[in-house]
C-alpha cells in the first residue's frame, strides 16, 4: 500500500510538472491576452499558495481520495461496489461522476457566501495563466480533499477512476487556465467535450454574469447539461477585464494577502 501511494505521488507530481512547462511555455509563444501583472510576483504568490496547500493536506489527511476509494472498495461502500461492472467500465463512470461531483462543488462554492469569501482568492489573480490553476487556498483545499471523500463513500469509484479522475483535474486546470490562443477552429472542436482557455478565461471575467458561468474544469458537457455554458466574453478575450472588481490593485499579488482574504 505505500509503495503505491509512493507511485501515485510520483506520477501525479512527475505529470503537473510536465503540463505546467509545457503550458507555460506555450503561452510565452502564443499568449492570448496581454498580462497585466507581472509574471514574478504573480508566479510566487500561486506557486507559494500550492506548496502551502500541499504542506495543509499531507498534514491534515492519513490518506489522499485514491485511499479512500480502496478503502470504501474494501467495505462495499458505495452505489457502484453494489452494481456488477467491467473494471473498464467501472474506472470510466468513476472518473466522469467525479467530475460532476466537483462541477457542483465549484458552483456551489460561488453561491454560498461562506465557501466565496475563500473561493475569491481564485478570482482575484488579475491576470489568468497557467499558475492561476494552482491558486485556490489551504482552507479551500482541505474542505474541497473532505467533500471528495463523502462522495467516494457514497459513490464507491474505482481507485483507478479516481486517480485518474484527479490526474485529470489537476492537468485540465492547467490547461483550461493557461493564457494561449488556440485557433478558433481547434477551440471549437475541443470545448464540444473538454474545457478550453477559451471557454473558462470566461468564468474569469470581473462582470457577474460571466463569472457564474462556465465552471467546469474537466468536461465542458456540464455547463451545457446544467444551463451555465456562456460561450464568449462581451468584452472580447484580449479586452476583458479578470478578477474582481474590488481588487483591481497590486494587493492579489501578495501571498500574505491572499490567505488572509477569506479572514477580510
Amino acid at each position: 500500500m505505500e509503495f503505491e501511494f509512493a507511485s501515485e505521488t510520483t506520477i501525479r507530481l512527475s505529470i503537473f510538472a510536465g503540463v505546467f512547462v509545457i503550458m507555460a511555455i506555450a503561452e510565452a509563444l502564443w499568449p492570448r491576452k496581454k498580462r497585466t501583472q507581472p509574471r514574478f510576483s504573480r508566479w510566487f504568490t500561486n506557486i507559494g499558495i500550492v506548496v502551502i496547500d500541499s504542506i495543509a493536506v499531507r498534514i491534515i489527511f492519513p490518506v489522499v481520495a485514491v485511499g479512500v476509494a480502496q478503502y470504501a472498495t474494501s467495505k462495499g461502500w458505495g452505489l457502484l461496489n453494489l452494481i456488477a461492472l467491467p473494471f473498464w467500465l467501472k474506472v470510466l463512470i468513476s472518473a466522469v461522476l467525479m467530475d460532476m461531483a466537483i462541477y457542483w462543488q465549484h458552483v456551489v462554492s460561488h453561491k454560498v457566501p461562506i465557501l466565496w469569501r475563500v473561493h475569491r482568492v481564485h478570482h482575484a489573480d488579475r491576470d489568468i495563466d497557467v499558475s492561476t490553476g494552482t491558486r485556490f487556498h489551504p482552507i479551500e483545499i482541505v474542505l474541497s480533499m473532505l467533500y471528495k471523500f463523502v462522495i467516494i463513500i457514497l459513490v464507491g469509484p474505482a481507485a483507478m477512476g479516481v486517480f485518474l479522475f484527479e490526474v485529470l483535474l489537476n492537468g485540465s486546470a492547467m490547461f483550461n487556465h493557461a493564457n494561449v490562443r488556440l485557433p478558433l477552429g481547434v477551440d471549437k472542436v475541443v470545448r464540444m467535450l473538454f474545457v478550453t482557455p477559451d471557454m473558462h478565461r470566461v468564468h474569469h471575467s470581473f462582470h457577474k454574469d460571466e463569472t457564474d458561468s462556465n465552471y467546469g474544469f474537466n468536461l465542458a458537457i456540464w455547463d451545457r447539461i446544467f444551463g451555465t455554458y456562456i460561450d464568449q466574453p462581451r468584452d472580447g478575450h484580449e479586452e476583458m477585464v479578470i478578477g474582481m472588481k474590488k481588487f483591481q490593485s497590486d494587493k492579489p499579488t501578495n501571498i500574505i494577502w491572499c490567505l488572509l482574504l477569506p479572514f477580510k
